[in-house]
């Protein structure tokens, strides 16, 4: 099964309340009260988050974080990789790839293909999306033909 892990959820739930108010500045503590998510963990994710880029950070009395980007500019994709690494569904998939059969394999260039597709899936989906309780699903093709996701009730 593909599932991100519990801290990039968490990661994304930190993001979008940062983008709530994407020009205020918010401390770790301030962020933790509105998510529920405990202070360590805040901090955690919002140093890996400013690491990548997607928040930044202000020292001081009035510090704390901010959205780097619009929430329209960072992508579901942009939050898994400075969470988890790039998506690699498979070894070969990885752009370090280390597989003993990689050359001898006759299935590895589609898992590759799948890779790709997931990745742009994901990099279709914004913050600004993510935060939409009723946000349209998004459509993509995969090998030419249309992917439907169907949403659950």
């Amino acid at each position: 099964m593909l599932r991100i892990s519990k801290l990039t959820d968490y990661g994304t739930v930190v993001l979008a309340h940062l983008a709530g108010d994407p020009a205020a500045v918010c401390s770790a503590t301030d962020v933790a009260a509105a998510t529920g998510i405990g202070v360590p963990t805040v901090s955690k994710l919002l140093k890996s988050l400013a690491r990548a880029d997607l928040v930044t950070s202000t020292r001081g009395a009035n510090g704390g974080y901010r959205l780097a980007r619009g929430p329209r500019e960072i992508s579901a994709a942009d939050v898994i990789d400075a969470l988890e690494g790039p998506v690699s569904i498979t070894e070969c998939s990885a752009s370090d790839s280390r597989c003993d059969y990689e050359s001898v394999c006759n299935v590895g260039s589609s898992w590759q293909r799948i890779n790709v597709a997931i990745r742009r899936a994901l990099e279709e989906v914004s913050l600004i999306d993510l935060l939409r309780a009723n946000s349209p699903v998004p459509s993509f093709r995969f090998a030419g033909m249309p992917v439907t996701v169907e949403k659950k009730n």
